[in-house]
């Protein structure tokens, strides 16, 4: 038989003790229950953060700061519908590039939003038929007058630098002279008919043995159905996407007030023809991605032009 063995350290028992432990117990657990009920609850209670907005002064000063970060492979303007200013950059601009517009906009870098294209910006130099130049290829635009003097529109990149156009690329058969040239900060340029045996009638080609006649001339509107003529790649068609972007081709290479399009377009389309039916709306000026896999491209608006050398279309 096993003797009892009592532990002189025991706490005597008192009558009443088991039950307050248990009632604390059951406190600290009702205590712990409501913190666990209000931890699911919050959630549900909490109020979302409001959406900042940003005033057309701010967005003004946001898109001012793009410029400033001077970012090659860009365009940008300010997006009303979605209050930011749109940026969209090509496949050469790095994650750097984009935190130095970031932090060049400051504390408006929450009024930027970054989109990536595919392919490089480029000047498109290489509505129309083929034109050379002494070394290079673009396309001219549209037929244009003043008084009984007949010129062309095309792009300003294209005729910068040029003397004399020709046809062909043997350049055995003369158009004319470059008669005016805007580039950068616009992209449009004229050239005057001197060889009286070439016709020029007020028409695009439509590459597919047709054309059609322009009959006059107005700015592109979102969302307007819009068709692009131009050497390299014949006649293409898609919708105008934005107005006055800024594009930032590199090399201090700048442009201002662009019509944007998802026309696609390749190097020697440049000065090529923009339209809806028969009127003109802009001039090729550049852009990224390709005619096999679509692209983004930009256009001088052609009325800009027209006002700043005083001719028409006819």
């Amino acid at each position: 038989m096993r003797s009892k063995r009592t532990n002189p350290h025991a706490t005597p028992h008192r009558p009443g003790l088991r039950r307050t432990v248990t009632r604390r117990l059951r406190l600290v657990a009702a205590a712990s229950g409501l913190l666990a009920v209000a931890a699911f609850v919050l959630p549900t209670t909490a109020q979302a953060e409001p959406v900042q907005t940003f005033s057309k002064a701010q967005l003004t000063t946001a898109s001012e700061a793009v410029l400033a970060a001077d970012v090659g492979g860009t365009a940008w303007a300010v997006d009303a519908e979605t209050n930011s200013v749109v940026v969209s950059v090509d496949e050469t601009v790095s994650a750097a590039e984009i935190a130095r517009i970031e932090r060049q906009a400051g504390r408006l870098a929450d009024a930027i939003t970054i989109e990536r294209t595919e392919g490089t910006l480029e000047r498109y130099l290489a509505g129309g038929d083929a034109i050379y130049a002494s070394s290079w290829r673009c396309s001219a635009g549209f037929n244009v007058r003043s008084g009984s003097t007949y010129y062309f529109l095309t792009a300003g990149h294209c005729t910068d630098g040029a003397g004399t156009w020709y046809t062909n690329s043997a350049r055995t058969t003369t158009i004319g002279p470059t008669a005016g040239s805007s580039f950068p900060t616009n992209d449009y340029g004229l050239v005057r008919y001197s060889n009286t045996s070439l016709a020029h009638p007020g028409t695009v080609n439509l590459y597919n043995g047709s054309t059609r006649d322009i009959t006059g001339a107005a700015n592109a509107t979102v969302g307007q159905s819009v068709q692009r003529s131009g050497s390299t790649t014949g006649l293409h068609s898609g919708s105008v996407t934005g107005l006055n972007y800024t594009v930032n081709y590199g090399g201090g290479d700048i442009v201002y007030g662009m019509i944007r399009t998802n026309v696609c377009a390749e190097p020697g389309d440049s000065g090529g023809a923009l339209f809806s039916g028969g009127t003109a709306l802009g001039l090729t000026s550049g852009g990224s991605g390709n005619c096999s896999t679509g692209g983004t491209t930009y256009f001088q608006p052609v009325v800009e032009a027209l006002n700043a050398y005083g001719v028409a279309v006819y």
